[in-house]
């Protein structure tokens, strides 16, 4: 057994991104298996993956038996995201939608590990916050661990305003609505994990402005997040009867769509981050950034606009 205190420089991160630190070239599903099966203990207790390390913890780390996996599996490609934004302390990329924002649950790597392979040169480059696997948009990742623990605080006190944009399957009526339904998780009893409205789950609050309805079918809609549950967007939207288009989890899938949808054959989950705005942390300076939709979904709009029902 091994054990290590968390001091000053390393307190704040996931321990999870610890661990892949610590045990060099142990694959991320490895690192995940370890911490559930409590070959991974924080003061002697069990933690959550996304356990954030406090100053002073002891981080025990029990026998590590990891299988042999090939180089060639585990090798990750350094990949140049779209920047949309960039100085000393914070990087803002475009995330593709289908691109994990980091490796587990059988993903090798993902955004995080593959920016890290490509900026080499920088020591510190930790994710800010998280995009679903298939939300494309503005993912910001931080360049100093004070940057980072600074925007964490700010996305508590709900100081950074985050917006989506979205095409969902219905006539939406109100110019602007507010769903505070409460949202907790559940696993399949294949291992998936979904999310789902409880009342005794946690809050969650989000709100929709309309941006246009294509006659009563479907409406491009705004939302604006006012707190960062898991799949909070999709399960929100989906349990008043708007589920986003493409969305093959809690929606509509673009084969129970009409004839006319289906020959525009959009093959993603219409789901855009598309604005951040907040006060620079560092620069004390306001800042709005901004991500246009990506070509596949503006095309889908363009067409659907030209459909006569």
């Amino acid at each position: 057994m091994k054990n290590l205190t968390i001091t000053e420089d390393l307190y704040g991160q996931r321990l999870d991104n610890f661990l892949l630190k610590v045990c060099k070239g142990v694959p991320k599903s490895h690192i995940y298996k370890m911490i559930r099966t409590k070959y991974v203990k924080v003061n002697n207790k069990k933690v959550d993956i996304n356990y954030r390390l406090q100053l002073s913890d002891i981080v025990s780390i029990f026998q590590l038996k990891v299988s042999s996996v090939s180089e060639k599996n585990t090798k990750i490609i350094p990949r140049k995201f779209s920047t949309i934004y960039e100085d000393e302390y914070l990087l803002v990329i475009d995330k593709p939608s289908g691109v994990a924002v980091h490796g587990g649950s059988g993903i090798s790597f993902g955004v995080i590990e593959q920016v890290r392979e490509f900026y080499k040169n920088n020591n510190f480059l930790e994710l800010v916050h998280r995009l679903d696997r298939d939300t494309s948009g503005l993912l910001i990742i931080a360049k100093k661990r004070s940057t980072l623990l600074a925007m964490h605080s700010m996305l508590r006190a709900r100081l950074i305003d985050k917006k989506y944009i979205a095409l969902v399957n219905g006539k939406w009526l109100n110019q602007r609505q507010h769903i505070k339904s409460c949202l907790s998780k559940w696993i399949t009893k294949t291992g998936e994990r979904r999310v789902m409205v409880d009342p005794n789950g946690q809050e969650a609050h989000s709100a929709v402005n309309l941006i246009r309805n294509y006659n009563d079918n479907y409406s491009l809609v705004e939302v604006e997040l006012y707190s960062g549950r898991t799949h909070q967007i999709r399960v929100h939207l989906s349990s008043i009867g708007f589920p986003i288009i493409g969305d093959t989890k809690y929606g509509v899938d673009l084969s129970d769509c009409d004839e006319k949808i289906k020959e525009i054959n959009l093959k993603r989950l219409f789901l855009h981050a598309h604005s951040l705005t907040f006060v620079h942390p560092n620069t004390g300076k306001n800042t709005k950034i901004i991500s246009e939709l990506p070509i596949e979904c503006s095309t889908f709009i363009s067409k659907l606009s030209s459909i006569n029902y």
